[in-house]
């Protein structure tokens, strides 16, 4: 038969601070509380614990035993419990680039933390160049597969891209249902003038030099598309959602970048929480899901 397992507690307490005050202040209860359970708890041995003095308590010497081994057991149990803990709790690192977490992974992270309350989620951005090893982290979301050892790599969206613009700039160019309309209009450049040199040698038409803005970063072609400044030639499933909202228009069905695509990166063998975040991810970015 055991003592009472809440005495034994503040009795290793008491034992290991040689204070009943400081075990109070410890546990979070009165000074007469830890007084009461040792008593308790002599009255259970039937010899005293403590020896009382004028200054405070001192333990008894049939009593040392009994307090290193109460020590002991409850260290174990404290590591024990953190371990637990810990392999209860989960943290991932998801690195994604800038217009597929935009788009995409933040506006929905919230549900997947609601489902898996016991899975912390770090998002950073990652870049196009990157794989999966120099990231350092258990996801990566970027264009390009990677083809390393060990890795697996799942395809997201198709790179398609076609021409794209707001009707609040087709309002003032009206017409943009052809290649010839298109090579007259504002055009936008996401990094570098050679998509559109070959989305109009593709449609038949040779520009050697489209003129308008070079933008650094998607998003901020896809911000400019959208405030009516031009047509810019964007990857149509990631822009899935704003061409269903009518954000923006597709004006030709001429593509280019066919072969390319954006990826779902991971260690072949990844832990839980890894597959729990790519299953979830699969599913939010699958057109049968209603985006």
């Amino acid at each position: 038969m055991l003592p009472p397992l809440g005495a034994l507690r503040v009795f290793e307490a008491a034992a290991r601070l040689a204070s009943f005050s400081r075990a109070a202040d410890e546990l979070h209860v009165t000074h007469a509380a830890v007084s009461h359970q040792m008593r308790q708890l002599e009255d259970w041995f039937g010899r005293p614990l403590f020896l009382r003095e004028k200054r405070g308590v001192s333990l008894a010497p049939d009593a040392e035993r009994l307090a290193e081994a109460l020590s002991a057991s409850f260290e174990r149990i404290a590591a024990e419990a953190e371990a637990l803990k810990l392999r209860t709790k989960s943290e991932i690192t998801v690195a994604c680039i800038p217009s597929i977490a935009t788009r995409w992974l933040i506006p929905a992270l919230g549900d997947f933390l609601a489902a898996h309350p016991d899975i912390t989620v770090k998002v950073i951005y990652a870049t196009a160049a990157q794989r999966l090893r120099e990231t350092g982290c258990d996801v990566l979301i970027t264009l390009g597969a990677d083809k390393s050892d060990g890795v697996l790599c799942e395809r997201l969206f198709s790179r398609v891209n076609r021409p794209l613009a707001s009707p609040r700039y087709l309002e003032r160019k009206d017409g943009l249902n052809n290649a010839e309309a298109i090579a007259g209009a504002d055009l936008l450049h996401d990094e570098t003038t050679r998509h559109w040199q070959d989305w109009f040698a593709k449609a038949g038409l040779q520009l050697a030099a489209p003129r308008g803005p070079v933008f650094q970063d998607f998003n901020l072609l896809a911000t400019a598309a959208i405030a009516g400044h031009g047509v810019a030639l964007c990857p149509v499933e990631v822009c899935r959602r704003e061409i269903a909202n009518g954000d923006l228009v597709v004006l030709s069905e001429i593509s280019v970048l066919e072969g390319e695509g954006y990826f779902l990166i991971s260690k072949a063998s990844r832990q839980k929480a890894v597959s729990a975040f790519c299953a979830w991810f699969k599913d939010v970015v699958d057109p049968r899901s209603g985006f």
